[in-house]
Protein backbone atom coordinates (compact mmCIF):
# COMPACT_ATOMS: atom_id res chain seq x y z
CA UNK A 1 0.00 0.00 0.00
CA UNK A 2 1.75 2.97 -1.12
CA UNK A 3 1.57 6.41 1.47
CA UNK A 4 -1.26 8.19 -0.50
CA UNK A 5 -3.34 5.30 -0.10
CA UNK A 6 -3.04 4.79 3.55
CA UNK A 7 -3.60 8.62 3.79
CA UNK A 8 -7.12 8.05 1.72
CA UNK A 9 -7.89 5.36 4.25
CA UNK A 10 -6.87 6.94 7.31
CA UNK A 11 -8.85 10.15 6.18
CA UNK A 12 -11.92 7.73 5.92
CA UNK A 13 -11.71 6.37 9.76
CA UNK A 14 -13.11 8.26 12.45
CA UNK A 15 -11.36 10.96 14.10
CA UNK A 16 -10.33 9.30 17.50
CA UNK A 17 -9.53 6.36 15.37
CA UNK A 18 -7.36 7.76 12.81
CA UNK A 19 -6.22 10.23 15.67
CA UNK A 20 -5.15 6.73 17.64
CA UNK A 21 -4.02 5.29 14.47
CA UNK A 22 -1.60 7.97 13.28
CA UNK A 23 0.14 8.73 16.81
CA UNK A 24 0.79 4.77 16.30
CA UNK A 25 2.50 5.38 13.15
CA UNK A 26 4.74 8.46 14.68
CA UNK A 27 5.39 6.25 17.19
CA UNK A 28 6.82 3.29 15.76
CA UNK A 29 8.49 5.60 13.16
CA UNK A 30 10.13 7.29 15.59
CA UNK A 31 11.04 4.66 17.66
CA UNK A 32 12.97 3.15 14.79
CA UNK A 33 14.81 6.23 14.01
CA UNK A 34 15.54 6.74 17.07
CA UNK A 35 17.36 3.10 17.78
CA UNK A 36 19.16 2.90 13.61
CA UNK A 37 20.90 6.34 15.63
CA UNK A 38 22.04 4.81 18.65
CA UNK A 39 23.21 1.53 16.60
CA UNK A 40 25.21 3.64 14.16
CA UNK A 41 26.61 5.79 16.85
CA UNK A 42 27.98 2.82 18.40
CA UNK A 43 28.83 1.16 15.89
CA UNK A 44 31.39 3.63 14.84
CA UNK A 45 32.49 4.31 17.90
CA UNK A 46 33.74 1.04 18.48
CA UNK A 47 35.05 0.48 15.36
CA UNK A 48 37.19 4.03 16.03
CA UNK A 49 38.65 4.38 19.46
CA UNK A 50 37.33 1.05 21.37
CA UNK A 51 39.57 -0.46 18.73
CA UNK A 52 42.37 1.77 18.68
CA UNK A 53 42.15 1.22 22.80
CA UNK A 54 43.74 -1.91 22.35
CA UNK A 55 46.85 -1.11 20.00
CA UNK A 56 49.55 0.92 20.48
CA UNK A 57 50.05 4.50 22.60
CA UNK A 58 51.39 5.28 19.11
CA UNK A 59 48.77 3.72 16.92
CA UNK A 60 45.52 5.30 19.79
CA UNK A 61 46.88 8.83 19.20
CA UNK A 62 47.24 9.06 15.78
CA UNK A 63 44.34 7.29 15.05
CA UNK A 64 42.09 8.90 17.59
CA UNK A 65 43.22 12.37 16.05
CA UNK A 66 42.61 10.94 12.47
CA UNK A 67 38.87 9.87 13.73
CA UNK A 68 37.78 13.03 15.65
CA UNK A 69 39.17 15.69 13.60
CA UNK A 70 37.38 14.73 10.80
CA UNK A 71 34.43 13.77 12.16
CA UNK A 72 34.37 17.65 13.39
CA UNK A 73 35.11 19.27 10.52
CA UNK A 74 32.55 17.11 8.80
CA UNK A 75 30.39 18.41 11.42
CA UNK A 76 30.80 22.22 10.73
CA UNK A 77 30.66 21.25 6.98
CA UNK A 78 26.93 19.73 7.05
CA UNK A 79 25.80 22.02 9.58
CA UNK A 80 26.79 24.93 7.91
CA UNK A 81 25.83 24.16 4.33
CA UNK A 82 22.81 22.53 4.85
CA UNK A 83 21.39 22.78 7.47
CA UNK A 84 22.49 24.99 10.93
CA UNK A 85 18.84 24.33 12.80
CA UNK A 86 20.41 21.12 13.25
CA UNK A 87 23.31 22.26 15.40
CA UNK A 88 23.65 21.46 19.43
CA UNK A 89 21.29 19.27 21.24
CA UNK A 90 18.26 19.81 18.93
CA UNK A 91 15.45 19.81 21.70
CA UNK A 92 15.24 23.71 22.23
CA UNK A 93 15.14 24.01 18.31
CA UNK A 94 12.26 20.98 18.11
CA UNK A 95 10.62 23.46 20.68
CA UNK A 96 10.61 26.38 18.90
CA UNK A 97 9.44 24.47 15.92
CA UNK A 98 6.75 23.29 17.99
CA UNK A 99 5.58 26.26 19.24
CA UNK A 100 6.26 28.64 16.30
CA UNK A 101 5.71 26.37 13.24
CA UNK A 102 2.79 24.39 14.38
CA UNK A 103 5.12 21.54 14.61
CA UNK A 104 6.37 21.43 11.24
CA UNK A 105 10.38 20.35 10.93
CA UNK A 106 11.82 20.72 7.44
CA UNK A 107 13.34 17.22 6.47
CA UNK A 108 16.58 18.94 6.31
CA UNK A 109 16.93 18.86 9.77
CA UNK A 110 15.92 15.35 10.03
CA UNK A 111 19.11 13.81 7.30
CA UNK A 112 21.47 16.42 8.50
CA UNK A 113 20.77 15.85 12.11
CA UNK A 114 21.22 12.08 11.91
CA UNK A 115 24.48 12.22 10.01
CA UNK A 116 26.32 15.20 11.99
CA UNK A 117 24.95 13.43 15.31
CA UNK A 118 26.95 9.99 14.07
CA UNK A 119 29.88 11.57 13.08
CA UNK A 120 30.30 13.72 16.16
CA UNK A 121 29.33 11.32 19.55
CA UNK A 122 30.23 8.61 17.40
CA UNK A 123 33.45 10.18 16.14
CA UNK A 124 34.44 10.77 20.35
CA UNK A 125 33.46 14.24 21.05
CA UNK A 126 31.24 14.62 24.03
CA UNK A 127 28.27 15.21 23.59
CA UNK A 128 25.07 12.86 24.10
CA UNK A 129 23.16 11.33 21.53
CA UNK A 130 19.59 11.58 23.33
CA UNK A 131 18.91 15.17 22.58
CA UNK A 132 19.60 14.55 18.68
CA UNK A 133 17.08 11.67 19.36
CA UNK A 134 14.27 13.61 20.14
CA UNK A 135 15.04 16.46 17.34
CA UNK A 136 15.46 13.26 14.84
CA UNK A 137 12.15 11.54 16.19
CA UNK A 138 10.22 14.69 16.39
CA UNK A 139 10.86 15.65 12.85
CA UNK A 140 10.72 12.53 11.25
CA UNK A 141 6.98 11.72 12.63
CA UNK A 142 6.34 15.79 11.44
CA UNK A 143 7.32 14.40 8.03
CA UNK A 144 5.51 11.63 8.25
CA UNK A 145 2.38 13.52 9.09
CA UNK A 146 2.76 15.92 6.31
CA UNK A 147 2.90 12.94 3.91
CA UNK A 148 -0.45 11.62 5.59
CA UNK A 149 -1.94 14.37 4.62
CA UNK A 150 -1.82 16.58 7.60
CA UNK A 151 -1.20 19.97 6.58
CA UNK A 152 1.87 22.52 7.85
CA UNK A 153 -0.37 23.92 10.57
CA UNK A 154 -1.63 21.21 12.51
CA UNK A 155 1.81 18.91 12.84
CA UNK A 156 2.68 19.72 16.86
CA UNK A 157 0.63 16.14 17.84
CA UNK A 158 3.13 14.52 15.45
CA UNK A 159 6.36 16.33 16.73
CA UNK A 160 5.45 15.94 20.48
CA UNK A 161 4.71 12.03 19.92
CA UNK A 162 7.91 11.56 17.80
CA UNK A 163 9.69 13.32 20.60
CA UNK A 164 8.57 11.07 23.25
CA UNK A 165 9.18 8.17 21.29
CA UNK A 166 12.35 9.08 20.48
CA UNK A 167 13.66 9.86 24.01
CA UNK A 168 12.17 6.52 25.47
CA UNK A 169 13.90 4.88 22.45
CA UNK A 170 16.93 6.30 22.93
CA UNK A 171 16.92 6.18 26.84
CA UNK A 172 14.87 2.90 27.50
CA UNK A 173 12.58 5.22 29.80
CA UNK A 174 8.58 5.72 28.47
CA UNK A 175 7.60 7.29 31.57
CA UNK A 176 10.89 9.86 31.60
CA UNK A 177 10.36 10.48 28.33
CA UNK A 178 6.51 11.37 28.48
CA UNK A 179 6.98 13.88 31.49
CA UNK A 180 9.72 15.00 29.62
CA UNK A 181 8.09 16.26 26.27
CA UNK A 182 5.03 17.48 28.58
CA UNK A 183 7.58 19.42 30.91
CA UNK A 184 10.19 20.97 28.47
CA UNK A 185 8.75 20.79 24.84
CA UNK A 186 4.73 21.38 25.47
CA UNK A 187 5.30 22.59 29.01
CA UNK A 188 2.17 21.27 30.23
CA UNK A 189 1.66 18.16 32.33
CA UNK A 190 -1.73 18.03 31.75
CA UNK A 191 -2.07 18.91 28.14
CA UNK A 192 -4.28 18.33 25.43
CA UNK A 193 -1.41 16.21 23.69
CA UNK A 194 -1.07 13.76 26.64
CA UNK A 195 -2.49 10.76 25.07
CA UNK A 196 -0.72 10.57 22.01
CA UNK A 197 2.41 11.58 24.05
CA UNK A 198 1.63 8.45 26.38
CA UNK A 199 0.86 5.89 23.51
CA UNK A 200 3.97 7.11 21.67
CA UNK A 201 6.27 6.22 24.44
CA UNK A 202 5.05 3.05 25.07
CA UNK A 203 5.35 2.17 21.63
CA UNK A 204 8.86 3.62 21.29
CA UNK A 205 9.61 1.24 24.55
CA UNK A 206 8.63 -1.51 22.69
CA UNK A 207 10.38 -0.66 19.60
CA UNK A 208 13.82 -0.72 21.51
CA UNK A 209 12.61 -3.65 23.88
CA UNK A 210 11.98 -5.61 20.42
CA UNK A 211 15.46 -4.49 18.33
CA UNK A 212 17.95 -3.98 21.19
CA UNK A 213 16.64 -5.89 24.37
CA UNK A 214 14.80 -4.34 27.58
CA UNK A 215 17.79 -4.04 29.57
CA UNK A 216 18.30 -0.98 31.67
CA UNK A 217 20.81 1.59 30.32
CA UNK A 218 23.30 0.92 33.47
CA UNK A 219 23.93 -2.35 35.57
CA UNK A 220 23.45 -2.49 39.41
CA UNK A 221 24.36 -4.03 41.56
CA UNK A 222 20.74 -4.33 44.39
CA UNK A 223 20.99 -1.18 46.57
CA UNK A 224 20.24 -2.50 50.01
CA UNK A 225 19.86 -0.57 53.17
CA UNK A 226 21.08 2.57 53.06
CA UNK A 227 22.91 4.30 56.36
CA UNK A 228 21.82 7.31 58.24
CA UNK A 229 25.22 8.80 56.76
CA UNK A 230 24.32 8.53 53.41
CA UNK A 231 20.79 10.57 53.93
CA UNK A 232 23.16 13.70 55.54
CA UNK A 233 25.12 13.30 52.70
CA UNK A 234 22.54 13.49 50.38
CA UNK A 235 21.93 17.37 50.82
CA UNK A 236 25.67 17.49 50.19
CA UNK A 237 25.86 15.96 46.71
CA UNK A 238 23.21 17.52 45.48
CA UNK A 239 24.26 20.66 45.92
CA UNK A 240 27.74 20.08 44.60
CA UNK A 241 26.37 18.27 41.48
CA UNK A 242 23.88 21.22 41.23
CA UNK A 243 26.37 23.71 41.01
CA UNK A 244 28.83 21.47 38.28
CA UNK A 245 25.37 21.63 36.29
CA UNK A 246 25.15 25.72 36.84
CA UNK A 247 28.70 25.87 35.92
CA UNK A 248 28.18 23.79 32.44
CA UNK A 249 25.69 25.93 31.46
CA UNK A 250 26.93 29.47 32.63
CA UNK A 251 30.30 28.85 30.52
CA UNK A 252 28.85 26.89 27.71
CA UNK A 253 26.77 29.91 27.36
CA UNK A 254 29.25 32.27 27.32
CA UNK A 255 31.18 30.27 25.21
CA UNK A 256 28.59 30.37 22.26
CA UNK A 257 28.31 33.86 22.77
CA UNK A 258 31.75 34.50 22.14
CA UNK A 259 32.02 32.34 19.24
CA UNK A 260 30.01 34.44 17.09
CA UNK A 261 32.46 37.39 17.58
CA UNK A 262 35.52 34.20 16.21
CA UNK A 263 34.67 36.42 12.39
CA UNK A 264 38.52 35.29 11.59
CA UNK A 265 37.42 31.45 12.18
CA UNK A 266 35.01 29.98 9.50
CA UNK A 267 32.29 28.59 10.75
CA UNK A 268 32.38 25.18 9.15
CA UNK A 269 35.75 24.92 11.38
CA UNK A 270 34.55 25.64 14.25
CA UNK A 271 33.39 22.29 15.79
CA UNK A 272 37.27 21.10 15.16
CA UNK A 273 38.08 22.89 18.38
CA UNK A 274 36.17 21.46 20.70
CA UNK A 275 37.12 18.29 18.81
CA UNK A 276 41.02 19.07 19.24
CA UNK A 277 40.05 20.31 22.93
CA UNK A 278 38.44 16.89 23.52
CA UNK A 279 41.38 14.69 21.86
CA UNK A 280 43.98 16.37 23.46
CA UNK A 281 42.29 15.71 27.52
CA UNK A 282 40.29 12.71 26.78
CA UNK A 283 44.15 11.41 25.39
CA UNK A 284 45.88 12.33 28.64
CA UNK A 285 43.55 10.89 30.47
CA UNK A 286 43.46 7.60 28.58
CA UNK A 287 47.47 7.60 28.73
CA UNK A 288 47.17 7.94 32.23
CA UNK A 289 44.64 5.72 33.51
CA UNK A 290 43.61 3.52 29.88
CA UNK A 291 39.65 4.96 30.47
CA UNK A 292 37.81 6.45 27.70
CA UNK A 293 35.27 8.24 29.44
CA UNK A 294 36.18 12.04 27.96
CA UNK A 295 35.19 10.13 24.46
CA UNK A 296 31.99 9.83 23.28
CA UNK A 297 28.78 9.08 26.04
CA UNK A 298 31.12 7.96 28.65
CA UNK A 299 28.58 5.16 29.76
CA UNK A 300 30.91 2.34 30.05
CA UNK A 301 33.26 4.34 32.92
CA UNK A 302 30.01 5.96 34.27
CA UNK A 303 28.89 2.10 35.02
CA UNK A 304 31.91 1.45 36.22
CA UNK A 305 31.91 4.14 38.36
CA UNK A 306 28.78 3.14 39.70
CA UNK A 307 29.25 -0.57 40.51
CA UNK A 308 32.63 0.55 42.40
CA UNK A 309 34.84 -0.31 39.72
CA UNK A 310 36.47 3.39 39.62
CA UNK A 311 38.66 4.84 42.17
CA UNK A 312 37.04 8.06 43.64
CA UNK A 313 40.37 10.32 42.78
CA UNK A 314 39.59 8.98 38.74
CA UNK A 315 36.35 10.03 39.04
CA UNK A 316 37.14 13.82 40.31
CA UNK A 317 40.09 13.53 37.30
CA UNK A 318 36.86 12.26 35.17
CA UNK A 319 34.79 14.71 36.37
CA UNK A 320 37.01 18.04 35.38
CA UNK A 321 38.02 16.67 31.55
CA UNK A 322 34.56 15.82 31.01
CA UNK A 323 33.39 18.75 32.07
CA UNK A 324 35.67 20.82 29.84
CA UNK A 325 35.60 18.64 26.89
CA UNK A 326 31.68 18.96 26.68
CA UNK A 327 31.27 22.25 26.81
CA UNK A 328 34.09 23.18 24.36
CA UNK A 329 31.97 20.89 22.26
CA UNK A 330 28.59 22.46 22.49
CA UNK A 331 29.52 25.72 22.94
CA UNK A 332 31.91 25.28 20.19
CA UNK A 333 28.64 24.63 17.35
CA UNK A 334 28.98 20.87 17.53
CA UNK A 335 26.12 18.55 17.18
CA UNK A 336 25.19 16.90 20.51
CA UNK A 337 23.35 16.45 23.46
CA UNK A 338 23.86 17.22 26.96
CA UNK A 339 21.58 14.33 28.68
CA UNK A 340 24.59 12.00 28.51
CA UNK A 341 27.61 14.56 29.87
CA UNK A 342 25.11 15.85 32.51
CA UNK A 343 24.37 12.49 33.74
CA UNK A 344 28.03 11.42 33.50
CA UNK A 345 29.38 14.74 35.68
CA UNK A 346 26.77 14.49 38.51
CA UNK A 347 27.38 10.94 39.01
CA UNK A 348 31.24 11.10 38.59
CA UNK A 349 30.62 14.15 41.40
CA UNK A 350 28.85 11.86 43.31
CA UNK A 351 31.35 8.81 43.61
CA UNK A 352 34.19 11.66 44.26
CA UNK A 353 32.25 13.15 47.17
CA UNK A 354 31.15 9.40 48.46
CA UNK A 355 35.06 8.19 48.29
CA UNK A 356 36.03 11.63 49.78
CA UNK A 357 33.41 11.35 52.73
CA UNK A 358 34.17 7.87 53.51
CA UNK A 359 37.54 8.71 54.77
CA UNK A 360 35.09 10.01 57.90
CA UNK A 361 32.30 7.84 57.60
CA UNK A 362 31.83 3.92 57.27
CA UNK A 363 29.75 3.87 54.19
CA UNK A 364 28.64 0.66 52.40
CA UNK A 365 28.74 -0.27 48.28
CA UNK A 366 25.03 0.62 48.57
CA UNK A 367 25.36 4.20 49.74
CA UNK A 368 28.34 5.19 47.09
CA UNK A 369 25.47 3.68 44.77
CA UNK A 370 22.91 6.01 46.05
CA UNK A 371 24.75 9.14 46.28
CA UNK A 372 26.25 8.08 42.25
CA UNK A 373 22.38 8.59 41.23
CA UNK A 374 21.83 11.61 43.68
CA UNK A 375 24.75 13.02 41.64
CA UNK A 376 23.47 12.52 38.50
CA UNK A 377 19.64 13.34 38.76
CA UNK A 378 20.82 16.79 40.52
CA UNK A 379 22.91 17.65 37.58
CA UNK A 380 20.54 17.16 35.30
CA UNK A 381 17.59 18.74 37.03
CA UNK A 382 19.80 21.83 37.56
CA UNK A 383 20.57 22.26 33.62
CA UNK A 384 17.44 21.31 32.19
CA UNK A 385 14.82 22.28 35.07
CA UNK A 386 12.69 19.40 34.59
CA UNK A 387 12.29 17.50 38.27
CA UNK A 388 9.99 14.96 37.37
CA UNK A 389 11.67 13.77 34.39
CA UNK A 390 15.49 13.98 36.69
CA UNK A 391 13.93 11.58 38.85
CA UNK A 392 12.04 9.15 36.44
CA UNK A 393 14.99 9.43 33.88
CA UNK A 394 17.35 7.84 36.53
CA UNK A 395 15.06 5.13 38.52
CA UNK A 396 13.68 4.24 35.02
CA UNK A 397 18.05 3.46 33.77
CA UNK A 398 18.99 1.65 37.08
CA UNK A 399 15.36 0.14 37.30
CA UNK A 400 15.96 0.56 41.43
CA UNK A 401 12.80 1.47 43.19
CA UNK A 402 15.14 1.93 46.93
CA UNK A 403 16.97 5.05 45.10
CA UNK A 404 13.84 6.96 44.62
CA UNK A 405 13.60 8.56 48.40
CA UNK A 406 17.35 9.70 48.04
CA UNK A 407 16.62 10.97 44.51
CA UNK A 408 13.36 13.09 45.18
CA UNK A 409 15.52 14.84 48.26
CA UNK A 410 18.11 15.38 46.11
CA UNK A 411 16.15 17.13 42.95
CA UNK A 412 13.93 19.31 45.67
CA UNK A 413 17.37 20.64 46.64
CA UNK A 414 18.88 20.90 43.26
CA UNK A 415 15.33 22.77 42.09
CA UNK A 416 15.81 25.13 44.94
CA UNK A 417 19.78 26.06 44.46
CA UNK A 418 18.99 26.10 40.48
CA UNK A 419 16.70 28.48 40.08
CA UNK A 420 18.49 31.08 42.34
CA UNK A 421 21.58 30.61 40.36
CA UNK A 422 19.89 30.82 36.85
CA UNK A 423 16.53 32.45 35.71
CA UNK A 424 15.86 29.96 33.08
CA UNK A 425 16.95 26.58 32.29
CA UNK A 426 19.26 25.67 29.55
CA UNK A 427 17.26 24.89 26.98
CA UNK A 428 15.45 28.13 27.19
CA UNK A 429 18.83 30.61 27.68
CA UNK A 430 19.43 29.05 24.18
CA UNK A 431 16.67 30.27 22.31
CA UNK A 432 17.13 33.95 24.23
CA UNK A 433 20.98 33.48 22.95
CA UNK A 434 20.07 33.28 19.83
CA UNK A 435 17.09 35.89 19.49
CA UNK A 436 14.18 33.70 19.87
CA UNK A 437 11.56 34.66 22.48
CA UNK A 438 8.13 31.92 22.73
CA UNK A 439 4.93 33.64 23.19
CA UNK A 440 2.44 31.04 24.48
CA UNK A 441 -1.03 32.49 23.98
CA UNK A 442 -4.20 31.14 25.33
CA UNK A 443 -7.11 32.17 24.34
CA UNK A 444 -10.82 32.30 25.11
CA UNK A 445 -12.79 29.54 24.17
CA UNK A 446 -15.13 32.25 21.79
CA UNK A 447 -14.14 33.77 18.21
CA UNK A 448 -16.03 37.07 19.39
CA UNK A 449 -14.39 37.71 22.62
CA UNK A 450 -11.18 36.27 21.05
CA UNK A 451 -11.47 39.50 18.11
CA UNK A 452 -11.97 41.65 21.20
CA UNK A 453 -8.63 40.87 23.12
CA UNK A 454 -6.19 43.94 23.04
CA UNK A 455 -3.42 43.63 20.45
CA UNK A 456 -0.60 43.69 23.52
CA UNK A 457 -2.23 40.19 23.93
CA UNK A 458 -0.40 38.34 20.90
CA UNK A 459 2.13 40.66 20.49
CA UNK A 460 5.99 39.90 20.86
CA UNK A 461 7.60 42.69 22.96
CA UNK A 462 11.42 42.50 22.49
CA UNK A 463 11.81 43.64 18.80
CA UNK A 464 15.12 43.37 17.38
CA UNK A 465 15.31 46.86 15.80
CA UNK A 466 17.70 48.34 13.01
CA UNK A 467 19.07 51.42 14.31
CA UNK A 468 21.98 52.41 12.12
CA UNK A 469 21.75 51.06 8.43
CA UNK A 470 25.63 51.28 8.06
CA UNK A 471 27.06 47.92 7.08
CA UNK A 472 29.07 46.95 10.36
CA UNK A 473 25.77 47.47 12.56
CA UNK A 474 24.03 45.68 9.88
CA UNK A 475 25.70 42.36 9.90
CA UNK A 476 25.53 42.78 13.65
CA UNK A 477 22.06 42.67 13.42
CA UNK A 478 22.08 39.61 10.84
CA UNK A 479 24.61 37.85 13.19
CA UNK A 480 23.03 38.33 16.45
CA UNK A 481 18.77 37.94 15.69
CA UNK A 482 17.32 35.29 13.14
CA UNK A 483 14.05 37.03 12.06
CA UNK A 484 13.23 37.69 8.47
CA UNK A 485 12.14 41.42 9.23
CA UNK A 486 13.22 44.03 11.22
CA UNK A 487 11.53 47.50 11.96
CA UNK A 488 13.57 50.85 10.93
CA UNK A 489 13.47 53.40 14.04
CA UNK A 490 15.33 57.07 12.75
CA UNK A 491 15.35 59.36 15.19
CA UNK A 492 12.78 57.07 17.50
CA UNK A 493 10.16 56.73 14.87
CA UNK A 494 9.42 53.84 12.39
CA UNK A 495 10.22 54.90 8.76
CA UNK A 496 9.72 51.31 7.38
CA UNK A 497 10.68 47.52 7.92
CA UNK A 498 14.06 46.17 6.05
CA UNK A 499 13.68 42.41 4.74
CA UNK A 500 17.02 40.12 6.09
CA UNK A 501 17.36 39.37 2.49
CA UNK A 502 17.38 42.68 1.33
CA UNK A 503 20.30 43.71 3.99
CA UNK A 504 22.20 40.57 2.65
CA UNK A 505 21.82 42.02 -0.87
CA UNK A 506 22.95 45.37 -0.16
CA UNK A 507 25.80 44.17 1.76
CA UNK A 508 26.89 42.41 -1.24
CA UNK A 509 26.57 45.50 -3.52
CA UNK A 510 27.44 47.89 -1.32
CA UNK A 511 24.90 49.75 -1.32
CA UNK A 512 21.86 51.06 1.52
CA UNK A 513 18.87 48.52 2.03
CA UNK A 514 15.81 49.50 0.26
CA UNK A 515 12.90 49.68 3.05
CA UNK A 516 8.64 48.49 2.99
CA UNK A 517 6.75 51.02 4.17
CA UNK A 518 5.39 49.88 7.84
CA UNK A 519 2.08 49.28 9.03
CA UNK A 520 0.99 50.36 12.59
CA UNK A 521 -0.82 49.94 15.51
CA UNK A 522 -1.46 50.72 19.45
CA UNK A 523 -1.83 48.23 21.86
CA UNK A 524 -5.29 48.79 22.98
CA UNK A 525 -6.84 48.04 19.21
CA UNK A 526 -8.77 45.30 18.95
CA UNK A 527 -7.56 42.01 17.23
CA UNK A 528 -9.97 42.46 14.45
CA UNK A 529 -9.06 45.81 14.12
CA UNK A 530 -5.55 44.39 13.43
CA UNK A 531 -6.33 41.86 11.06
CA UNK A 532 -7.46 44.82 8.48
CA UNK A 533 -4.03 46.05 9.55
CA UNK A 534 -2.23 42.83 8.08
CA UNK A 535 -4.27 43.53 4.66
CA UNK A 536 -2.56 47.00 4.50
CA UNK A 537 0.75 45.60 4.87
CA UNK A 538 2.88 44.53 2.72
CA UNK A 539 5.21 43.18 4.53
CA UNK A 540 3.06 40.47 6.73
CA UNK A 541 4.43 42.67 9.87
CA UNK A 542 2.28 45.14 12.33
CA UNK A 543 4.27 47.47 14.40
CA UNK A 544 3.36 48.36 17.76
CA UNK A 545 3.63 51.71 18.81
CA UNK A 546 2.91 53.71 22.58
CA UNK A 547 0.83 55.98 20.35
CA UNK A 548 0.71 57.94 16.83
CA UNK A 549 4.65 58.80 15.46
CA UNK A 550 5.37 57.42 19.03
CA UNK A 551 8.22 54.43 20.22
CA UNK A 552 8.35 51.23 19.42
CA UNK A 553 6.90 48.96 21.52
CA UNK A 554 6.72 45.59 19.96
CA UNK A 555 5.72 43.61 16.39
CA UNK A 556 2.76 41.50 15.73
CA UNK A 557 3.51 39.22 12.35
CA UNK A 558 1.00 37.58 10.44
CA UNK A 559 2.47 34.47 11.97
CA UNK A 560 1.84 35.39 15.32
CA UNK A 561 -1.89 36.15 14.53
CA UNK A 562 -2.68 32.69 12.98
CA UNK A 563 -0.51 30.39 15.81
CA UNK A 564 -2.81 32.16 18.06
CA UNK A 565 -5.85 31.40 16.04
CA UNK A 566 -5.29 27.68 15.55
CA UNK A 567 -5.02 27.52 19.56
CA UNK A 568 -7.86 29.31 19.73
CA UNK A 569 -9.56 26.61 16.91
CA UNK A 570 -8.07 23.69 18.82
CA UNK A 571 -9.55 24.63 22.13
CA UNK A 572 -13.17 24.93 20.70
CA UNK A 573 -13.24 21.27 19.17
Amino acid sequence: MTVQKLAQHLQKLPRNTRAILLTCIYGLAAGTVAVMFQLAITWFYELTFVKLSTQSTKVFLIGSFLVIMPSGLLVGYLLNSFCKEASGSGIPQLKLMFWKDFGYVPWRVVWVKFLAGVASVGGGCSLGREGPSVQIAGGLASNLAGLLGEPKQNRRNAAAAGAAAGLAAAFNTPLAAMTFVLEEIVEDLNSRFLGSVLLASVIGAFVVYGLIGKQPAFSLADVGSVSWYTYLLVPLVAAAATMVGIVFHKTTLGLRAKRKQFERIPPWSRPAIGAFITWVLGSMIFLKTGHLGVFGLGYEDLSAAMTHQLPWKLAGVLLLAKLVATFACYGFGGCGGIFAPTLFLGGMCGVFLAGLSELAFPLEASDHTVLAVVGMSACLGAVVRAPVTGILIVFEMTHQFALVPALMLGTLISQALSIKLAKLNFYEDILRQDGHNLEHVIPPRDLQTWQQLPVSAIATFQPALALDLGADALRKLLRTHPYQRFPVVVQKQVVGLVRREEIELSLKEDRKPTLDAASWCLPGQSIRELQSKFLESPTGVVVLLDKPQGRVLGIVTLHDLLRAEMSIAKKST
